[in-house]
């Protein structure tokens, strides 16, 4: 529920209430007081302890009244500020699975408790667990693959690192389902898994033999042509694809596992991560992740982000239907919105043919380090003469600048690229025809 680093930036209100956590009167709490037991322990199990358990990413855990009680203040305020729990996407554009964001309700309620000194409560009364809502868990896992071999991060407290590993299969398959499984969960921020075909190999192991040490440095993503499998962020339990869908993978591709390390809570400690699939011999559907951006953007001075500019916007939509070989209608599963660190806030949108327009993913606030793909409770259709929208606003002030090797960067100009202090602003798709 709570980032790296944010301890030292922010109060805590630490202790107990007047008679140690219990609070009211000497018989017990008021009948009608928020504690622990009845009302937050439900809160924090669905939506917070994915991340906060005893050696997870989080900086510390909140599973217990004892690790909760003493960070009341600081749940109150990054509930209210919905930093915490990490769920960028605007409420009111659509529907999701698996949303872990807070009710308006909830986050009173986690206040309430922190105002009213983090009564404890009766454990015999603790409330039912709250239904997580609509979600695509991972089914089963048909093939495991892993690092090579361990890797300890070398940069901080951000270390962007890509490693190759081969697919084993000697026939086509499926990837219907993906998990990751940090090996070290204090460090493993994020993972993403890219697909590089057989024709691109050749240029990926001679990236990869460029550089010293296990794997290599990727900070925006392969550095070689591939296309996503999939991706995992802290709190994220895995995922089937829709029915019926799957990636296609041939025999002699290979998998590049981008991992991102921060060693903000734990320093640089070695990692070996692994990664599930579900897989399927065939599917009524072949599906792909669609990356979605203007071309020109990727050209010269295409997305030009002046120095010193406080709210930089480029757009670009297009009708995606018209550029496969057999034109027809596309089916839209999920949505993604990549930038770098200078991104303020971006959007995905349908632009019908009709002049109506369709919401499918609004980031307000954007973060950098919270990404992802979010997938809709009901499939989007998008018809000939509909376009895809997508929309990017960047910061590039002085007070927004990112800290490399310690040091914060003073404004320049920025374009479209691959390196920290670069930019982009890519749309991602999982579609069928």
């Amino acid at each position: 529920m709570v980032c790296a680093g944010m301890l030292s930036a922010l109060p805590l209100v630490v202790g107990c209430g007047s008679d140690g956590g219990s609070g009211g009167a000497a018989g017990g709490p008021p009948a009608d007081a928020v504690t622990y037991w009845e009302h937050i322990k439900p809160v924090l199990d669905a939506k917070c302890n994915n991340c906060h358990t005893q050696g997870g990413i989080a900086p510390f855990s909140l599973e217990t009244y004892a690790d909760a009680a003493p960070l009341r203040g600081l749940i109150k305020q990054t509930t209210e500020e919905r930093t915490m729990p990490p769920w960028p996407a605007a409420k009111g554009c659509n529907d999701y699975l698996g949303d872990r964001s807070l009710t308006d309700d909830q986050i009173t309620l986690l206040g309430t408790w922190a105002d009213g000194g983090g009564i404890e409560g009766d454990p015999a009364k603790e409330g039912a667990p709250i239904d997580p809502g609509p979600g695509n868990p991972l089914s089963r896992v048909d093939r495991t693959l892993e690092m090579p071999v361990e890797y300890t991060p070398t940069k901080a407290p951000d270390d962007y690192r890509c490693f190759v590993v081969d697919w084993p299969d000697a026939e086509t398959s499926y990837v219907a389902g993906f998990r990751a499984n940090p090996g070290n969960a204090r460090v493993v921020h994020h993972v993403i898994a890219y697909l590089v075909e057989p024709a691109q190999v050749a240029e990926l192991e001679a990236l990869d033999a460029a550089e010293d040490g296990p794997g290599y440095t990727c900070y925006g993503g392969a550095n070689v042509k591939a296309s996503w499998l999939g991706s995992w962020a802290p709190g994220s339990l895995g995922a089937d694809t829709a029915e019926g869908t799957g990636i296609r993978v041939d025999p002699g591709s290979k998998i590049v596992l981008q991992i991102h390390y921060n060693t903000l809570a734990a320093g640089a400690e070695p990692d070996r991560t692994s990664v599930d699939f579900r897989l399927e011999k065939s599917v009524t559907k072949e599906a792909k992740i669609q990356p979605w951006a203007n071309p020109s953007w990727l050209q010269g001075n295409g997305m030009l982000i002046p120095a010193g500019e406080a709210d930089v916007k480029h757009a670009f939509a297009a009708d995606p239907t018209a550029l496969a070989p057999n034109p027809g209608p596309l089916t839209v599963y999920s949505a993604g919105l990549h930038m770098h660190t200078l991104g303020a806030y971006g959007s995905l949108r349908i632009e019908r043919a009709d002049g109506s327009s369709e919401c499918l993913l609004d980031i307000p606030k954007w973060n950098f380090h919270w990404q992802g793909a979010y997938e809709f409770v009901k499939p989007m259709t998008l018809n000939p003469g509909d376009k895809l929208s997508l929309e990017c606003h960047w910061d590039n002030t002085a007070e927004n600048q990112p800290v490399v090797d310690g040091v914060k960067m003073p404004p320049k100009d920025v374009t479209w690229g691959e390196g920290t202090t670069d930019e982009m602003c890519l749309g991602t798709f999982y579609l069928t025809r």
